[in-house]
């Protein structure tokens, strides 16, 4: 079977969204899920968003997440923030994965996601496509099906004046999140 070839652009539109990312603070919450209590502030976790390759270094992106004690219940929730339940990487780079997974062996996306600067292990990639049955809304870029949630992310990150940096309202907005819609004005 032929081996996938990522275009250089596509690499570096992956690559520059993805990295866009680091250092984000995502810090609203709505009502406690529990009992509809109001969350009151409690701390702030870093968490790893995506291991990335640039110039042969690897960098951990990392973005930052408000945890809050909701003052009724006690019970400590987390801000809106851009994971699936239970997954260690930011929900783009699962996407991406599940996408290629669609059409191409574990083994091979862990190889693309490489061509492209990011770095995800053949285990990893076969269990967050095995992970979830749900569709992937996804469009051919470059002879490449890419998640729409990164596509939209990018539009994002290549829209920003020098210097800025996107909100966390925004990127969640982009992916699609319903939480964003839930965020209090």
């Amino acid at each position: 079977m032929k081996k996938t070839r990522i275009p250089p652009m596509l690499a570096d539109l992956v690559l520059m969204t993805i990295v866009a990312c680091d250092g984000i603070l995502f810090d609203e919450a709505a009502a406690c899920p529990h009992c509809g209590g109001e969350p009151g502030g409690y701390d702030v976790k870093r968490k790893q968003f995506a291991i990335v390759t640039d110039r042969g270094k690897r960098r951990v992106i990392s973005v930052l997440v408000r945890r809050f004690r909701c003052r009724n219940c006690r019970q400590i929730t987390y801000a809106g923030q851009p994971f699936y339940p239970d997954t260690r990487i930011g929900s783009p780079v699962i996407d991406l994965c599940r996408t290629l997974g669609e059409t191409m062996p574990y083994g091979r996306v862990s190889s693309c996601l490489a061509d492209m600067g990011v770095v995800v292990d053949r285990w990893s990639v076969r269990n967050y496509v095995k992970g979830n049955t749900l569709p992937v809304p996804a469009a051919d870029m470059f002879g490449v099906r890419v998640p729409l949630s990164l596509v939209s992310l990018s539009t994002l990150a290549g829209t920003l004046p020098e210097g800025r940096r996107m909100d966390a309202r925004s990127v969640l907005a982009a992916f699609g999140y319903p939480s964003a819609s839930h965020l209090p004005d």
